[in-house]
């Protein structure tokens, strides 16, 4: 193919709102919030408002950056220059890693399901299908990749925010046909209490949590693709609140409204099937199964957009090999996505031959990086906020709240959280995080020699290409 000269602005307005709606709602809610539950019982609310809070506060910082100069790279890109190459280097890489096991545990979660549906095809068949085609889609153009995630999370959307009504219709009794016996507010606290194991399962509960909340920061991402980055990183980031809002604690509140909250079903069949079945909604489970495919397949499509964009910068920069910052005359950066793909695939091929061994380190050493991520955020933000004063204040459209001091206390919570997790035995929260570290502390030697052999430095501006974009 023709080579280009770049990434290209074939992402449209519709796209970019629905990547930063959809980009907020991965599987992980569906599939993991039946665990936060029994653990947490209903103050899982208070863990899903805390991380929310959370993720609100490392968005605005991200917004105030990325709006002043929205880059492919985008909190890589940032933290490179705000931290020091080995910053870029380090978390561009750990991202891209998370991103691309994520890729093998999807695909293996959407080949279960698919293959309940038509066992005639066998389980790693269908990762491989669904892999293979989500590839080809990225491999086009980026309006494809767009126009897939537009409708994935359009499903998404549309099922939560009929699963929140229908709930809420059914809890105050005027739901037409339907007598919802265990429905009612009071489950809330007539179980044990709002909390019945304890203030202390809140915490426990965020460790649950805290990683379903992953891909809010695509929108940033995509935003380096689009006619007008600046308006479109603004617009995500202040919906963020009500999306997070509605989407999860709406939904967690209903869940916990509808039932109570040790009802065995919601162990047995999952939250918001349970949820669905209390209501006698006819094939509950088989509709749960195609919203919960949708995500999965949203969540593929987009990580291995997100994987092999931070591959392209990282390639720009001069932290990864040239030929990722190469791009078709579509302005597809072809190389990096292979390679992401590539490595998704090992990942699967893991997963089915070595899943307790060599596919269950991947996940666990890329388990914790969500959390490194959001550090690297808060940092650069730090930084970053005097450079942009000191050399184009009038991109400030975006700014954090109550800076510097909000800005701390954000990074001295995630610290803190990290800090708990290595308390905790029971579901494999120490293990995540010393992992987790293993890896970071491997790529941060790496980038550190890198530095002092003078490895990194970017390639020259005839070989560099850039996003063909507008900075605004």
């Amino acid at each position: 193919m023709t080579p280009g000269s770049g990434l290209q602005a074939g992402l449209k307005n519709r796209h970019l709102t629905m990547i930063a709606i959809g980009g907020v709602i991965g599987a992980g809610l569906f599939v993991g919030s039946s665990s936060g539950i029994a653990t947490a019982g209903p103050g899982i609310l208070l863990s899903y408002a805390l991380v929310g809070t959370l993720v609100v506060l490392v968005m605005r910082m991200l917004g105030e950056m990325s709006a002043a100069n929205p880059t492919s790279g985008s909190f890589s890109a940032h933290a490179d220059r705000a931290l020091g190459r080995w910053a870029g280097f380090s978390i561009g890489w750990l991202y891209w890693f998370f991103w691309v096991v994520v890729l093998a545990v999807e695909a293996t979660a959407g080949a279960k399901i698919l293959e309940g549906w038509v066992p005639a095809v066998p389980q790693w068949g269908w990762a491989l299908i669904v892999m293979v085609v989500l590839t080809a889609t990225n491999l086009v153009s980026v309006g494809s990749y767009g126009e897939f995630e537009f409708w994935f999370a359009g499903i998404k959307v549309v099922a939560i925010g009929a699963f929140v009504v229908i709930g809420l219709l059914a809890v105050f009794g005027v739901l037409p046909g339907v007598h919802a016996d265990k429905a009612s507010f009071g489950n809330l606290t007539s179980h044990g209490g709002f909390l019945p194991h304890g203030p202390g399962a809140i915490l426990t509960g965020v460790l649950l949590v805290v990683f379903s909340f992953m891909g809010s920061e695509i929108a940033t991402l995509a935003a380096g693709e689009s006619e007008d980055p600046q308006r479109a990183v603004t617009k995500s980031t202040n919906s963020i609140i009500w999306r997070i809002g509605v989407f999860y604690l709406g939904s967690i509140l209903v869940v916990v409204s509808l039932l109570p909250w040790n009802d065995k079903s919601i162990a047995k069949d999952g939250s918001y099937v349970a949820a669905l079945n209390s209501l006698g909604i006819a094939h509950a489970g088989e509709i749960m199964n195609v919203i919960v495919l949708t995500s999965v397949l949203s969540c593929l499509n987009s990580g291995l957009y997100t994987a092999s964009r931070m591959a392209f910068s990282l390639g720009q920069r001069g932290d990864a090999p040239k030929a990722f910052a190469r791009t078709t005359s579509r302005g597809v950066p072809m190389t990096a996505i292979l390679a992401s793909v590539v490595f998704g695939f090992l990942a699967v091929f893991f997963n089915y031959q070595y899943p307790d061994t060599v596919f269950l380190f991947l996940v666990n050493s890329s388990g914790a990086v969500a959390l490194f991520v959001w550090l690297a955020i808060c940092f650069s933000q730090l930084r970053m906020r005097k450079i942009i004063q000191r050399e184009a204040a009038e991109k400030l459209v975006v700014k954090m709240w109550l800076y510097p001091y909000l800005t701390w206390a954000t990074a001295a919570l995630i610290v803190f959280i990290l800090g708990y997790m290595l308390t905790d035995t029971e579901h494999d929260g120490r293990e995540t995080v010393l992992l987790s570290l293993l890896v970071a502390a491997i790529v941060l030697v790496i980038a550190v020699v890198r530095q002092r052999l003078g490895m990194n430095r970017p390639a020259p501006a005839a070989e560099a290409p850039t996003d063909k974009v507008p900075v605004g």
